[in-house]
């Protein structure tokens, strides 16, 4: 396994936050970041569809540049990943934030709630993982 390309994506994405937060004062929180282009604000429009096509357009860059970058989605039908979507936005939604917010930006700034969520989230997840493979042997 490739080590250096999940330390390049953490550092990245981590530069990034720390970049929207510091030059703009904003929270990379994607979700909040995405429903604000869903109800929109005057004036609060263009970042967030400038935001949102870096990771569409980043996704498709890796995608021509590397050989089978996502290997592993691509096995997966596509109504598990928009059950998964849907799953995760309505988590987001009642944890008031994604795993972007809370788990890179909230811990970041030590933010108490942040943390409690991140550690919900990642606990949800394992339990989650740990029913579907080994409960039901359902296996990607």
């Amino acid at each position: 396994m490739d080590l250096l390309s999940p330390i390049l994506g953490g550092l990245l994405i981590g530069a990034s936050a720390a970049a929207l937060l510091a030059l703009d004062g904003r929270i990379a929180g994607v979700s909040g970041i995405l429903g604000g282009i869903l109800a929109p604000r005057r004036g609060d429009v263009a970042w967030r569809v400038a935001f949102v096509a870096g990771l569409v357009g980043g996704g498709l860059a890796v995608r021509m540049l590397f050989v089978d970058p996502f290997r592993g989605v691509t096995a997966t039908p596509y109504a598990a990943i928009v059950a998964a979507g849907f799953l995760v936005g309505f988590g987001a939604s009642l944890g008031s934030g994604c795993t972007s917010g809370h788990g890179v930006c909230g811990i970041g700034r030590l933010s108490r709630r942040s943390i409690v969520a991140t550690v919900t989230f990642m606990l949800a997840g394992a339990i989650t993982v740990f029913a579907l493979r080994h409960g039901l042997g359902v296996w990607p």
